[in-house]
């Protein structure tokens, strides 16, 4: 829970402290589309953005992702069990250079639903950190890259020595429009 709030001031200090020119980056509602490497786990995703506030630095930002956990089965053959994931974070705008790129902050909370072949939980709680980097090709659209860290303690009981899943380093590429 400490690592969850310090992750989330240090968002809120550089979406406040960036001195980024008035650019011509759409602020609206945002609707896109990612793929996803939670540790050592392949997903892909959706996520809807708030319109931007606070002087256009801040905006709330919901995921949800499937992802499959690389596992031995109790046959010891390797198997992708699907679980899903729903975050919840906020993004705070660093900087704007040009026309095309925003960088940005994000931090929050995420929700994991682990699947019943790997762990005995139904649900397992944490938080993430990131950075972003959206390049736009119009005024509506973007490519963005973004990486950083999660930590959740989920652990796959169910499987021969008791593997963490969900924990550590975070990538997200995707697409996202604005309307």
């Amino acid at each position: 829970m400490k690592k969850t709030i310090l992750i989330l001031v240090v968002v809120f200090v550089a979406g406040f402290s960036g001195n980024a020119q008035e650019g011509a980056f759409g602020k609206k509602t945002e609707i896109g589309f990612q793929i996803a490497q939670y540790q050592n786990d392949f997903g892909i995703g959706v996520n809807l953005s708030s319109p931007y506030f606070a002087k256009k630095r801040l905006a709330v930002r919901l995921r949800g992702n499937l992802v499959w956990n690389q596992h031995l089965n109790s046959e010891s053959v390797t198997v992708w069990s699907p679980y899903s994931n729903l975050s919840l974070g906020i993004v705070g705008v660093a900087g704007e250079i040009g026309d095309f790129l925003r960088l940005y902050g994000e931090g929050g909370m995420i929700i994991l639903f682990p699947s019943g072949d790997f762990s005995t939980k139904s649900f397992q709680n944490g938080g993430y950190g990131l950075f972003g980097f959206e390049f736009f090709m119009d005024r509506n659209s973007n490519y963005y890259i973004e990486i950083g860290g999660i930590g959740t303690g989920a652990v796959a009981d169910k499987i021969a020595g008791k593997p963490i899943y969900s924990n550590g380093l975070l990538i997200n590429v995707g697409y996202r429009y604005q309307f």
